[in-house]
């Protein structure tokens, strides 16, 4: 492995390493709280690994990786917002998120080197393999959709109990796309939200219980 690989598997493993301490940090205060929480950190944290993640993926040619990113990535930016942390930060700073992955993407997909075209002719990867990792990807994304739907209605960023059921279905799909493309970052970045996901399941349905019955007397 040269030194670019490495720095190429570096910036993968940090962006997972920041995807795992969110989870982390949500998973810490939620079990103090004893429910579900949504901290603000949790959302800067996940705008900032994308990023990163964002980066990796066109560095390696992974359309999967680059394409799962997007749609989740605004919603980050939404939670944000609900959170009122979007209004604090600089306007370079602002712009610079926004414009991101647009830049991301094009340079990906345009480019000489890595152009759509270029990553479908000499892609080790199959066909299957690839809507398959894409599938995942797409399951993956569709948690935060959901998240961002839950959080609209009620005008506040929650995590609903649905969303740990489609992190867990997205994730282990993404864990096994992982294995047959042979990437440990995407792997190792998968396993300890795995268990997160779970615990937090376990604390959702529990609230979910313990919540009063609504009375159905007249």
């Amino acid at each position: 492995m040269d030194v670019s690989e490495m720095l190429i598997y570096g910036v993968g493993l940090l962006a997972q390493l920041l995807f795992s301490a969110r989870i982390l940090i949500q998973w810490v205060k939620s079990e103090k709280a004893g429910r579900v929480l949504s901290p603000a950190s949790f959302w800067t944290t996940s705008l900032l690994a994308s990023i990163l993640l964002m980066t990796y993926g066109a560095l390696r040619n992974d359309i999967v990786i680059v394409g799962g990113q997007l749609v989740s990535y605004f919603i980050y930016v939404r939670n944000i917002k609900l959170k009122h942390v979007w209004e604090g930060l600089s306007w370079p700073l602002r712009w610079g998120a926004l414009l991101f992955p647009f830049a991301a993407t094009g340079w990906l997909l345009w480019s000489d080197t890595y152009s759509f075209s270029y990553i479908m002719e000499h892609s080790k990867v199959s066909g299957a393999l690839i809507a398959w990792g894409g599938a995942g990807q797409f399951i993956f994304t569709m948690r935060f959709v959901y998240q961002w739907w839950c959080s609209e209605r009620l005008q506040e960023s929650v995590i609903p109990l649905g969303f740990w059921v489609i992190s867990l279905t997205g994730s282990l799909m993404i864990m096994s796309y992982a294995v047959l493309r042979l990437d440990p970052v995407l792997f190792l970045g998968q396993i300890f939200g795995v268990v997160a996901y779970t615990r937090n399941f376990m604390l959702g349905l529990r609230e979910q219980r313990s919540a009063p019955k609504p009375s159905t007397t007249s």
